[in-house]
Formats: structure tokens, C-alpha cells, sequence
């Protein structure tokens, strides 16, 4: 599987209490992402009163993948973050800092 052992478990159980899920932070660096994601778009979809159903229809993603990913439940693909980033015109992934500088090693 790609992404090894770490992805065999939904991102949510990567966190210490997964119903805590989206607030509490991942102590795996993949689902931590994915917790960012996930945090960015619930927050997008209240701020634009959107329905999964809406964004669904917008963005061309099922309407599960949209819950499964929010929920933490699953393990969304690019083109899923692309789709529901460029139909809400929100940045749903911010570069982490310092991802600019050059590696020494």
C-alpha cells in the first residue's frame, strides 16, 4: 500500500483521542495533513453555507469522500483536495514553513 503501515488506519486514529477529531493534532506527519485539510474545508463550507450535497455537485467529488474526508475516515487523493479547493476558491493546504528553503542533507 502505498504510504506504508501508517495508512492502513484512517487519519483520525493517528490522534490520541479520535473523537477529537479535527482539533487535536497527529502524531503522523501524513495525517496531520490530512487534518488540515480536513479542518480548512469544514471551515470553508460554513463560511460559504455550503451542504456536502452542494459541494458535491460543485466540485465534482462524491458527497461521502467530502464526509469520509472531514471525518478523518479516509485518505483524500490530490485530485480530491484540487477539485474542492478550486470549487470553493479556498486554499485548503498551506506550504509549511520554511518548505522554501533549500535541504542540506
Amino acid at each position: 500500500m502505498v504510504g506504508g503501515h501508517a495508512r492502513a488506519r484512517p487519519p483520525r486514529q493517528h490522534t490520541r483521542d479520535p473523537e477529537t477529531w479535527p482539533e487535536q493534532p497527529c502524531t503522523d506527519p501524513a495525517a496531520e495533513a490530512v487534518r488540515h485539510i480536513a479542518r480548512a474545508l469544514a471551515a470553508v463550507l460554513e463560511e460559504q453555507g455550503l451542504s456536502l450535497r452542494a459541494a458535491a455537485d460543485g466540485s465534482g467529488v462524491n458527497r461521502q469522500a467530502i464526509a469520509d474526508l472531514v471525518a478523518g475516515r479516509s485518505w483524500p487523493d490530490v485530485a480530491t483536495v484540487a477539485r474542492l479547493a478550486a470549487f470553493t476558491c479556498a486554499g485548503l493546504w498551506p506550504p509549511s514553513a520554511g518548505a522554501d528553503r533549500k535541504r542540506t542533507h
